[in-house]
């Protein structure tokens, strides 16, 4: 019986901790990603910053992998999207690229290794940071009447 209620006690003793929802992610965003680091009876929070190679979803949630350079060596990181040791997932930049996976980066290095960045209006944020969709690739209204036409020369009517 002694043993019963100690797996009682361990069961009480579990906390849930509630954690941020985390953003919509797409590859080749820039990401800072918070983690829980339990050494011991000390826990502290971790910051890895870098950028989204790769997204794998799955029934149980999924993961994603994020890759930084850190004194000259590529170091990857694959964080799952449903662990509690995942604190907080600051989404820093969109980056514009045309693949799911990024692995080319890989061999890159310096300047080659950047992605441009994907600019949105300030509606596509609102509804991206509201919403937590991911965006609609249709222009703004501002954005259309920006777009050049080609003048047609009307001819005179017999």
């Amino acid at each position: 019986m002694a043993a019963d209620t100690k797996k009682k006690e361990v069961k009480e003793r579990k906390v849930v901790i509630k954690k941020e929802p985390i953003p919509q992610l797409a590859t080749g965003d820039s990401v800072k990603v918070s983690m829980r680091i339990i050494e011991g009876d000390k826990e502290r929070i971790q910051v890895f910053q870098g950028i989204v190679i790769k997204i794998h979803p799955a029934a149980d949630g999924g993961n994603f992998t994020v890759r930084r350079v850190a004194y000259g060596v590529g170091v990857e990181r694959t964080f799952p999207y449903a662990s509690p040791l995942v604190a907080r997932v600051e989404l820093l930049r969109h980056g514009k690229v045309r693949r799911a996976r990024l692995f080319y980066l890989r061999e890159l290095s310096g300047k080659a290794a950047r992605i441009k960045e994907k600019r949105l209006s300030k509606e596509k944020l609102a509804m991206i940071e509201t919403a937590g969709a991911a965006a609609i690739e249709e222009p703004a209204v501002g954005e259309v009447e920006n777009i050049p036409v080609a003048e047609t020369a009307e001819t005179p009517a017999e």
